[in-house]
C-alpha cells in the first residue's frame, strides 16, 4: 500500500481561486450536478443559473471539466470536515468506536447532503476514464476512506497487519454498499444496518462499548 502522503501529493488536483463570481458559478453548478448529473448540465444552464454570463464562467474556471474537480473537490473537504468532527468527538472512547463513528458521520451527511447517494459513485458513473482531470479526485478520496479505514483498523488491535487490512477492507465494502443502498432507496436507514453488521466485524460490539446511542 503506498503511503497515504505520497498518494495525496500525486492526486492533488488543481484548484482555482474563488472569487465571488466564480463561487455563485460552483453554488450553481454543484446544485444542478448533483441533482441532475454532470453530463446532463451545460455551462449555459450554469452561467444561468449563476447570474453571470459564459465569459465569467470560462473566465475563471476555464472549462466545465474544472468546474467539476472543484464541485467534487469540495464535496470531499466539507466530507472530511465533518469526519474529523466525529472522530475527535470519538477520540475517548475504545478504538473501535471510532470505526463506527465513520458510519454515523455518513449517516449524518447523507440525511443532510446525500439524498441521491455518493457524489464520488454517482460521478464515477458519468466519468470512468483515468486521463479526465476530475478522476483523481473521485478515486482519491475512496483510497482515502480506504486508507482511513486501514487506520483505524489497525489501532482496534485486530490480529496482525494482515488482518487489520481485510478487517478495513470488509469495513469499506459495508460503507459504499450502505452509500449506493441510500441513494437507491432499496430499503431504509442502510447506514444502521451497515452498522450492525460493522459492530458483528469488530467482535459483536464489545471491542466497541455498549454505550452507542441507538438508532
Amino acid at each position: 500500500m503506498e503511503p497515504v502522503e505520497k498518494r495525496e501529493k500525486l492526486e492533488k488536483p488543481h484548484r482555482v481561486r474563488m472569487t465571488p463570481g466564480a463561487r455563485r458559478v460552483l453554488v450553481a453548478a454543484e446544485r444542478l450536478f448533483y441533482e441532475h448529473g454532470i453530463h446532463a448540465v451545460g455551462v449555459d444552464l450554469i452561467a444561468a443559473e449563476a447570474g453571470v454570463t459564459k465569459k465569467t464562467l470560462y473566465d475563471r474556471f476555464g472549462s466545465k471539466e474544472q468546474i467539476v474537480v472543484e464541485y467534487l473537490a469540495g464535496r470531499d473537504e466539507r466530507w472530511r470536515e465533518l469526519l474529523a468532527g466525529r472522530l475527535e468527538a470519538a477520540s475517548g472512547q475504545p478504538p473501535a468506536a471510532r470505526v463506527l463513528a465513520v458510519f454515523e458521520a455518513s449517516r449524518a451527511w447523507a440525511a443532510e447532503y446525500g439524498a441521491k447517494g455518493c457524489s464520488m459513485i454517482n460521478a464515477h458513473a458519468e466519468i470512468s476514464d483515468p486521463a479526465h482531470p476530475v478522476y483523481p479526485v473521485i478515486a482519491g478520496q475512496k483510497r482515502w476512506m480506504l486508507d482511513l479505514f486501514t487506520r483505524l483498523a489497525r489501532e482496534t488491535g485486530a490480529a496482525g497487519a494482515a488482518g487489520a487490512d481485510r478487517l478495513a477492507r470488509s469495513l469499506m465494502l459495508l460503507h459504499e454498499g450502505a452509500l449506493v443502498t441510500h441513494g437507491l432507496g432499496v430499503f431504509p436507514d442502510p447506514f444502521g444496518q451497515a452498522l450492525d453488521q460493522a459492530r458483528d466485524l469488530l467482535g459483536n460490539g464489545a471491542a466497541a462499548g455498549r454505550d452507542t446511542p441507538p438508532r
